[in-house]
């Protein structure tokens, strides 16, 4: 483990830095080159403080042993056994920090990318070539570091004795359809969700989550493999199945028609509130129009207010949300507006949410 802890940097720390401590950050990448120039790009900013260097995932496991972050900054290219394969243990042994992908593998729509977030890294930056280290690549990683870390639980810090929220009664009509809204760490929140759902649940299930338009596909075939169901990629028109996954593509929102007794998709790109394509919201409003009670929404972790305007729709029109809980979530932004606004029926951690929906299901069967 030579090497792999790093001394306090030095340097003018700044007035950002009097009020509070800075973000603790750990570079974990086998290229001396990598680690030296995005050591020199954190220097730049008072707020950051690199504590910690790697050259393998193996050595980042141990060397977490001994020192407190609050984002890994992890390549995904390493020898022996690699970044991909070692985020669970690296999440482990980080003990609640976030994993932020920096590597040449972080394209949008490869594998590698989708797989390293369904394995609960929490965002994705594909890392410029020998050379192009600099100019809006350096704004856009400091850029998320920060939002990664913009409170003390999303740094993965301890968490505060939870707040009492007030909770709406739960539906006790039956479930015709579910509705899904993730972001930030989502795509681990759903593999959790689906792995506790049973494998037939008799209604069709929609998720939104937040990822750019070449990622979709890869996206709906990993959801498909993680969940045993068929899922899809939205169309236009494309007929809601009991028991089909329906993925809002990158550059729409998903939202809920009926034609006939006949449930099906239409694609919007009108500009949504939250600023978000695609946005949770317009799929939520759009399941309480149509369907009423019988529409179940759940918000899982992610950043900003995505989901709220779309939950309060729901709820007015008799409809239920779930919201994931803040001990669970990579970052307690969604949920936490459905939850503080007092529209959530429940606040649990993915597989509690899934077993809920399960014994909901099953109720509305016996009645």
């Amino acid at each position: 483990m030579k090497g792999a802890l790093a001394s306090k940097r030095t340097g003018d720390a700044g007035p950002a830095s009097a009020s509070r401590r800075p973000i603790r950050l750990m570079i974990v990448d086998d290229s001396m080159v990598a680690r030296a120039v995005l050591s020199r790009m954190i220097h730049t900013d008072p707020d950051f403080e690199i504590v910690g260097v790697a050259g393998t995932a193996e050595d980042a496991i141990i060397a977490l042993g001994h020192v407190s972050v609050d984002v890994v900054l992890l390549d995904l290219e390493m020898p022996g056994a690699g970044g991909l394969k070692s985020i669970p243990g690296i999440l482990k042994a980080a003990n609640g920090a976030q994993v932020l992908i920096v590597s040449s593998l972080a394209e949008e729509g490869a594998e590698e990318t989708v797989a390293a977030l369904a394995l609960g890294a929490a965002d994705t930056l594909p890392k410029p070539g020998t050379g192009r280290f600099n100019g809006r690549f350096s704004e856009v990683l400091l850029g998320k570091l920060r939002a990664l870390a913009a409170n003390p639980r999303e740094a993965g810090t301890t968490l505060d004795k939870p707040r009492p929220m007030a909770l709406r009664p739960l539906s006790d009509g039956s479930i015709r359809l579910i509705a899904i809204g993730a972001s930030t760490g989502g795509i681990h929140a759903l593999a959790t969700f689906f792995d506790q759902l049973p494998p037939t649940v008799g209604v069709p299930i929609l998720v939104t989550q937040h990822l750019p338009p070449p990622f979709m596909q890869v996206f709906a075939r990993q959801l498909a493999t993680a969940a045993g169901r068929d899922a899809l990629v939205a169309e236009d028109g494309m007929r809601l199945l009991p028991d089909r996954i329906v993925v809002a593509p990158g550059d729409a929102h998903l939202i809920v028609d009926q034609i006939g007794d006949k449930l099906v998709v239409r694609l919007s790109k009108v500009k949504a509130s939250s600023g978000c394509m695609p946005s949770v919201d317009p799929m939520l409003a759009s399941a309480g129009d149509v369907l009423g009670s019988s529409a179940l929404g759940i918000v899982l972790t992610g950043m900003g207010r995505d989901g709220l305007e779309g939950s309060r729709r729901l709820v007015a029109k008799g409809g239920a949300v779930i919201a994931q809980d803040e001990a669970s979530s990579a970052v307690w932004g969604m949920p936490r507006s459905i939850a503080d606004a007092g529209l959530a029926s429940a606040i649990l951690p993915p597989d509690k949410i899934a077993r809920r929906v399960a014994s909901m299901v099953q109720e509305a069967l016996c009645k």
